[in-house]
């Protein structure tokens, strides 16, 4: 499936005395918060580009973004604003994270391979790279 590399949805911004929460009323359950202003942009910039992701990631079906017309702040310390999600970095960056795995080599390999300085990193990537028949780097 094709996804968008831009989305654009509203979002509500309550500020109160321990800061601001935001909710994306399209994207139930994506509700960043901050401690300033700059910090709930960033937030909201960020939650809304991994809640994509994910739902991406598990074949859900994107909605649409609500009209922003449509979109009325509660109360007086609420206000909305767009929010957009670029997503072709945001892949990019989740895709090539490192992760951590677990193995077990005998412990005689183990001392020998310390010996020497070996990267067990660097040499499970290039075994593993060359088991699959990897010449470069991929992407999904």
């Amino acid at each position: 499936m094709k996804h968008k590399d831009r989305y654009i949805y509203p979002a509500v911004f309550e500020v109160n005395k321990n800061g601001i929460s935001v909710e994306f009323p399209d994207l139930p359950g994506c509700l960043p918060y901050g401690k300033d202003t700059n910090e709930a942009f960033k937030n909201a910039k960020e939650a809304l580009s991994l809640h994509l992701y994910g739902m991406e990631e598990d074949g859900e079906t994107i909605p649409e973004p609500t009209d922003f017309r449509k979109i009325k702040p509660s109360t007086n310390n609420s206000f909305s604003t767009m929010i957009e999600a670029w997503m072709p970095p945001f892949r990019y960056r989740m895709e090539n994270q490192s992760v951590k795995k677990t193995l077990t080599i005998p412990k005689w390999l183990d001392d020998v391979a310390k010996e020497n300085k070996v990267n067990y990193s660097g040499i499970l990537q290039d075994a593993l790279k060359d088991h699959l028949g990897i010449k470069e780097n991929l992407q999904k």
